[in-house]
């Protein structure tokens, strides 16, 4: 089975293709590359699938074969770029496509919102209308948590409403699933939407939490924390991630299209994820309080019960196990540069 997965150079996106190319998957991962961070924690993610170049000088639709997995190449492209889209699909011929290209960031849409624009509208529309023309059988595509706005009802499930979004980001995200669920409907792809809640782990980003806070410590700086640090997040560490975009590669199911939230369900303050990165970096937090940003939430909460009767429970790694597994990977990654 060949696989296109979009957003390589990502967290989830690298992670992801890792795993799939050691089951032996025929693998084509793309990637903009884009400076929303440093790209130099990009180029690392790619290296550990394999993925190098003299000086990282990628050449536009260059294609590199990993020197790791002979089932895995890396193309370094736009999923907005409309023509060279289509010629990827025309000649790959990909059986199904795992859509986790996106510009991130909910709190970076409220100061740039055009920069989201192509790659979450425009872009995804391309991949929908890749899959359309080139009979892609089974689309998995990254929603958002964020979707959720303001619910008030917790746990958050894919039952809820989710029409009162508190950020552009949140927008677009709700934007893909309804794109999504016009092109299944309209021609009958198989599309899977999932909802991802608060990844974090070893590669993660360097504007969540996790990061920004190990950072500050290991340099004696001041850690922020909104509102006292008393907001709860569904912490979802990546390998869980992986193995539930992984089940529903594995398993057919027969339905046309659908959403999925991923989550550990077990929210934790943020004061608790500070006070676990303090313990583990043997460092003394230095705190100060802000209000919360505009468009943060006060907790996030996943309801996990419709994937666990699709595809089975999830074993999810326990929140102060992945906080130390983060934390001993922080603390040897020589990237402390690798910031916005």
């Amino acid at each position: 089975m060949k696989i296109l997965v979009t957003g390589a150079a990502g967290f989830i996106g690298s992670k992801l293709i890792y795993e799939l190319a050691k089951q032996n998957y025929d693998v084509v991962g793309i990637d903009n590359i884009n400076d929303y961070y440093n790209v130099l924690l990009k180029y690392g993610r790619l290296q550990e699938c394999g993925i190098e170049k003299d000086n990282n000088k990628f050449v536009w639709g260059e294609i590199i074969p990993s020197k790791i997995f002979s089932n895995y190449r890396f193309i370094y492209m736009d999923i907005a770029d409309k023509e060279n889209m289509e010629k990827l699909f025309s000649t790959e011929k990909f059986d199904k496509v795992v859509n986790l290209a996106a510009q991130a960031g909910v709190r970076y849409s409220i100061t740039n919102p055009y920069s989201y624009l192509q790659s979450n509208l425009v872009g995804f529309l391309n991949i929908l209308e890749c899959c359309r023309n080139y009979h892609i059988k089974h689309l998995i595509f990254a929603s958002s948590s964020s979707v959720y706005g303001l619910n008030e009802k917790v746990p958050y499930s894919e039952e809820d409403k989710v029409d009162n979004p508190v950020s552009l980001y949140a927008a677009t995200k709700k934007s893909n699933e309804l794109m999504a669920h016009s092109y299944s409907k309209l021609y009958g792809i198989a599309m899977t939407g999932l909802r991802y809640f608060t990844v974090y782990g070893p590669w993660g980003r360097p504007d969540m939490a996790p990061w920004i806070f190990a950072k500050a410590m290991l340099q004696k700086e001041p850690v922020v924390l909104y509102s006292g640090g008393l907001c709860k997040r569904d912490f979802t560490y990546i390998d869980d991630v992986v193995n539930a975009i992984s089940a529903i590669i594995h398993l057919e199911r027969k339905r046309q299209f659908e959403i999925y939230n991923i989550g550990s369900s077990s929210p934790h303050t943020v004061k608790e994820l500070a006070n676990f990165i303090q313990e583990e970096t043997n460092c003394k937090a230095i705190f100060s309080e802000k209000p919360l940003p505009i468009a943060d939430v006060s907790i996030t909460h996943a309801n996990m019960s419709k994937f666990n009767r699709d595809y089975g429970e999830i074993c999810f790694v326990n929140f102060r196990t992945g906080i130390k597994q983060f934390c001993a990977w922080f603390k040897t990654y020589d990237g402390l540069q690798a910031e916005r």
